[in-house]
């Protein structure tokens, strides 16, 4: 299954990463580490091999993927020898880079994307191309009229005003050219009720939201073993720092509140209540492209016995990102040609804020997942 794999942000270090590291499992350079579909109970037939990806995308940025390769070697985020050894291939993949669109019209920005769309699809004979945004995280969307309506929404994008954000132009413009579409940011995507709509009426899956990959990692684990064992969680309080392109959006204070909101979900609905607590992002520049959680856990047990527990979650945003979008990537891929319309809940296993899912306990999006690859595997609609 020739797969297309569209990154919105393709030249940031979660793109550049999942490029470097899909060329490298395609040549057999490095193993499949962090690559759940390469587990045994996910690995089968209906998946899109390493060798069947093709990447491509779109940036604002104009850095070449040879050199920010090797800024991210540099920075101790992934293998030199690979940035060296995979310069012909990362040249090649910048041939299906394009410039992001601007000015005119969103419905002209929409068109251009499409076209691009249609253009890397035909240019490689690919069976179909997933896009996946894995831009800077966006403030919340502002209300308009169209965002309810399909016909209103197309109308209204012809228009002057900014009708979409970023995200959800782009997932717009996916549906148009009947792309599949994962929303890896927390950002608004396809969360729209016209691009529901509009994805369902083209027959198309799609997937989200905010990839999970650090401490809302570890509270997937640990609410729900509070929860069942009866454990009254009184605070929970998280502080982040990280560096990198992400660090620096997140210093905006609506980009900020937008992923602490995606990330507080796992709590207020594992334990039924939201403890008093928040949590803080701070941008500390000199981290890079890590991050480094701490977590301060306080509760209560029999007889009203106080007791803490903390954590500390040190690792590398974009080495844990890359393998889940080429994950995700196949996995939205299988479900396209199994038939798959609509918001892809099984895939909650892999989102800070999944879309309808009915638990964030990560043992139960992990079995939802394998049963849901199972029916891809056994030639099923999932």
């Amino acid at each position: 299954m020739r797969t297309g794999v569209w990154l919105v942000g393709a030249r940031g270090s979660v793109a550049t990463t999942s490029i470097v590291g899909g060329l490298a499992l395609r040549a057999g350079l490095t193993a499949p580490t962090g690559c759940v579909t390469e587990l045994p109970a996910l690995r089968g037939p209906a998946l899109p091999t390493f060798a069947d990806l093709f990447f491509g995308g779109h940036d604002l940025a104009t850095t070449p993927l040879t050199k920010r390769a090797e800024t991210l070697a540099d920075a101790g985020v992934l293998p030199g020898r690979l940035a060296a050894t995979l310069a012909a291939d990362l040249t090649a993949v910048e041939e299906d880079l394009r410039p992001a669109p601007t000015g005119g019209t969103q419905a002209d920005r929409a068109a251009a994307v499409v076209a691009d769309l249609t253009a890397f699809r035909q240019r490689h004979r690919l069976d179909r191309v997933v896009m996946v945004d894995v831009s800077a995280t966006e403030p919340a969307a502002r209300p308009h009229p169209g965002h309810a309506d399909p016909a209103a929404l197309r109308a209204a994008l012809a228009g002057p005003d900014e009708v979409l954000p970023p995200s959800s132009l782009y997932a717009y413009a996916a549906v148009e050219a009947g792309c599949p579409y994962v929303d890896f940011t927390p950002s608004t995507g396809l969360r729209l009720p016209a691009l529901a709509e509009l994805a369902v009426a083209r027959g198309l899956p799609y997937a989200g939201h905010d990839g999970k990959t650090g401490e809302t990692l570890v509270k997937s684990v640990l609410a729900p073993m509070f929860a069942m064992r009866h454990l009254a969680v009184r605070t929970w309080s998280g502080t982040n720092l990280l560096g990198g392109g992400d660090g620096a959006t997140l210093a905006d204070p609506a980009a900020n509140a937008a992923k602490v909101s995606s990330k507080q979900r796992v709590l207020g609905e594992t334990l039924g209540y939201l403890p008093q607590g928040g949590t803080r992002i701070e941008y500390v520049e000199e981290l890079g492209d890590f991050k480094t959680a701490w977590d301060l856990i306080t509760f209560t047990g029999f007889l009203g016995t106080g007791m803490r527990m903390e954590f500390s979650w040190h690792g590398c945003d974009s080495a844990l990102a890359a393998p889940l979008v080429l994950d995700l990537a196949r996995l939205t891929a299988a479900a396209h040609a199994a038939g798959r319309v609509g918001p892809l809940t099984d895939l909650a296993f892999f989102f800070k804020d999944p879309l309808g899912s009915p638990t964030h306990s990560l043992g139960e999006q992990w079995q939802r997942l394998v049963e849901f690859t199972g029916r891809l595997h056994a030639g099923g609609t999932a």
